[in-house]
C-alpha cells in the first residue's frame, strides 16, 4: 500500500455534458484549493459552451460520445498514460465544495490503509431543499441497500466528491456506464483490500439543469445487485 508522498501528484477528473453554468465555478473552486493539480474534463460533446469555458480556465478537455457519467470516467481512466498519486473526482455542477479536498488528501496521505476518501452530504448541515424530497428519499434507500448488499458501509455511497489512490484505479475497467459508477468504485476499492473514509461536507444547489432522473435509481440498484455476485 502506498505511503505518504512529499509532493503528491494529483489529477482532478470530471465528466461534463451541457454544464456551462457550473463548469467555470467548479474549476475555479478546485484551482483555489488544490495546488499544481491537473484538471481533465471529459466532455460528452456538449451543445453549449462547457468545453470552451473549461479550456479557457486551463483545463485539458477530451471528447467522448458516451453513454453516461460512468462511461466518460471509465474512458478517461483507461486512456491515462501519466502516473499520479491520487485522482480527485468531482461533479461539474458546483454542488461539491472543493475547500474540503485538502483535508481529504491529508486523510488519505496519513492513512496507508485508506484507499478512498469521500465527501458525505448527509450530515447535520444538510438541508433537504438542496435535493428535492424524491431524490433525497431515493438516495437514502439506495444507501441502505448498498450497505446491506455490498458489505461496504458508507453514509453517502453515491457521493460525487472522492479522492482515490491512482494505483487502485490504474488497471480498473469499470462496467458501469451511468450514475452507477460510484457504486462500482466503492466495491472495487474494497476488493483491493483498502478501507474507505468519509468526511462531512455541505452540499450546494446545482448550477444548471439536473441530469439525474428517477430511472437512474434502478440503474444504480441493478449495479448493486451485480456487484454482490462478483
Amino acid at each position: 500500500m502506498k505511503t505518504k508522498s512529499l509532493n503528491p501528484s494529483i489529477l482532478v477528473l470530471m465528466a461534463a455534458l451541457d454544464e456551462e453554468e457550473g463548469i467555470g465555478p467548479t474549476i475555479e473552486d478546485v484551482e483555489e484549493h488544490t495546488i499544481d493539480a491537473q484538471i481533465l474534463v471529459v466532455d460528452g460533446f456538449s451543445k453549449d459552451k462547457t468545453a470552451e469555458i473549461a479550456k479557457d480556465l486551463g483545463a485539458r478537455v477530451v471528447y467522448r460520445e458516451c453513454q453516461g457519467k460512468g462511461d466518460a470516467l471509465g474512458h478517461a481512466i483507461h486512456q491515462l498514460n501519466e502516473d499520479f498519486d491520487y485522482i480527485i473526482f468531482i461533479d461539474a455542477d458546483y454542488t461539491y465544495p472543493a475547500e474540503f479536498i485538502p483535508r481529504m488528501l491529508e486523510i488519505i496521505e496519513e492513512n496507508p490503509h485508506v484507499g478512498m476518501v469521500c465527501g458525505n452530504r448527509f450530515n447535520s448541515h444538510f438541508h433537504t431543499e438542496r435535493m428535492n424530497d424524491l431524490f433525497y428519499v431515493g438516495n437514502r434507500l439506495l444507501a441502505f441497500t448498498h450497505n446491506l448488499l455490498n458489505g461496504v458501509t458508507m453514509r453517502d455511497p453515491l457521493s460525487g466528491l472522492r479522492v482515490v489512490r491512482w494505483n487502485i484505479l490504474r488497471n480498473w475497467k469499470p462496467k458501469a456506464k451511468g450514475f452507477d459508477i460510484e457504486v462500482e468504485m466503492n466495491h472495487h476499492v474494497e476488493k483491493q483490500g483498502y478501507g474507505i473514509s468519509e468526511i462531512d461536507i455541505p452540499y450546494r444547489r446545482r448550477l444548471g439543469e439536473k441530469k439525474l432522473k428517477a430511472r437512474h435509481g434502478f440503474q444504480i440498484l441493478k449495479r448493486m445487485m451485480a456487484d454482490v455476485n462478483l
